[in-house]
C-alpha cells in the first residue's frame, strides 16, 4: 500500500493561498497547491501541500510576508484512509 506523508497549510481566502503559493516557490520551496481534505474545515478551499522538513520555512516566509493562514495540519496517508492532526 502507498503510504504518504506531508505537511499542510490552510487559508481563509484563495487570494492568501495563491499568495503563499507565489511567495515559497520564489524561495525554492517545492509546494503544490490542492483541494483542502473534506477533514479539514476551512472557508477557502485551497490548502498548500509541503514536505514535512519544509514546515518551519513555510510559517517563517509567510509570517514575514503577512500571508494570513488558517492552520497547519500534518497527513499521514495510507491508501484511503488518512490520519489529520493539527500542527
Amino acid at each position: 500500500m502507498n503510504r504518504e506523508i506531508f505537511n499542510l497549510v490552510t487559508f481563509n481566502s484563495t487570494h492568501s493561498a495563491i499568495r503563499a503559493e507565489r511567495e515559497l516557490l520564489n524561495e525554492g520551496i517545492k509546494v503544490k497547491v490542492i483541494p483542502v481534505p473534506t477533514e479539514i474545515t476551512a472557508s477557502c478551499g485551497l490548502s498548500i501541500r509541503m514536505k514535512l522538513e519544509d514546515l518551519e520555512k513555510v510559517k517563517n516566509i509567510l509570517k514575514n510576508n503577512d500571508i494570513a493562514t488558517a492552520g497547519y495540519y500534518h497527513v499521514e496517508k495510507l491508501g484511503l484512509k488518512k490520519n489529520i492532526s493539527a500542527r
